[in-house]
């Protein structure tokens, strides 16, 4: 894929999503605190469509990195940290509570300027490792999955 040339637009697409980062993860500071928060837990705080509108907010952040030529590794990073972001922000208040913390919008606009500002841009260590991290954790969710229904099974066919 060719990467964008640094003119106008480009440099539009990431000053927008620097703009969305700070929307979404760190606009409002709680009074009184240093603890910064954006639109993204006061969206998840409408049952339904708030952590929807949210992610598929964040997620423009993704699309711009790919239309920079981010390597697949770091753009499967930021889908992992928007997916994390999901699923745990689904959880009422709790969910709220980590989005303050986990950013997730920020770390992508992170990785996005890390990648889009180098001419040819290679992916990290850290990136191979965390991506190769959570998909073992994913197997690992899955083995454990499987393994507790063929428990299950067993346990009722030994009851009947």
């Amino acid at each position: 894929m060719e990467r964008p040339a640094r003119d106008a637009p480009a440099s539009r697409r990431l000053l927008l999503a620097r703009f969305l980062a700070e929307l979404l993860d760190r606009r409002f500071t709680i009074p009184g605190t240093s603890i910064r928060f954006g639109l993204d837990p006061v969206l998840g705080l409408i049952p339904g469509i708030g952590d929807t509108l949210a992610n598929l907010t964040g997620s423009a952040i993704l699309l711009i990195a790919a239309r920079y030529g981010v390597p697949k590794v770091v753009l499967l990073r930021m889908a992992f940290n928007i997916a994390i972001n999901t699923l745990i922000g689904a959880i009422p208040i709790f969910g709220d509570i980590f989005s303050i913390w986990f950013r997730s919008n920020v770390k992508n606009a992170h990785l996005l300027e890390r990648y889009a500002v180098t001419e040819d841009p290679q992916a990290e260590t850290g990136d191979w490792i965390f991506v190769a991290a959570l998909i073992g954790g994913l197997l690992l969710l899955l083995g454990g999955i499987i393994a507790g229904l063929v428990w299950l099974l067993r346990a009722l066919m030994n009851a009947a």
